[in-house]
């Protein structure tokens, strides 16, 4: 199973993504799994390693690069989420589970 981590400020709007995207999987007969986590988790969750994507949402931008410089050095995989994938709507879901692929397969 591969998994995808999506790094927010409060893990509210992610964790709706998350359950959101990984329902779609599942209806989809995929098998990837989309936690989420708040950004004073996310370096431990980085350094550890536990997801093959890390995906910081639109509204935590402003640390992306710092999350970025991190993940670089652990050699993990990380996004910045484009806006347009991050709503709770069917489109917006379809498009967050697309980038989500193409990045893990």
């Amino acid at each position: 199973m591969k998994k995808a981590l999506i790094i927010c400020n409060a893990g509210m709007s992610s964790s709706l993504m998350a359950d959101k995207t990984s329902a779609y999987y599942k209806d989809n007969n995929k098998d990837i799994e989309v936690d989420a986590t708040t950004v004073m988790k996310a370096d431990n969750s980085i350094e550890d390693g536990s997801y093959d994507l890390y995906l910081v949402s639109p509204q935590m931008k402003l640390h992306f690069d710092k999350l970025k410089d991190l993940a670089d050095k652990n050699n993990r995989e990380i996004l910045q989420i484009p806006a347009d994938c991050y709503s709770p709507i069917k489109t917006g879901i379809e498009k967050l589970a697309d980038l989500i692929e193409e990045a893990i397969g």
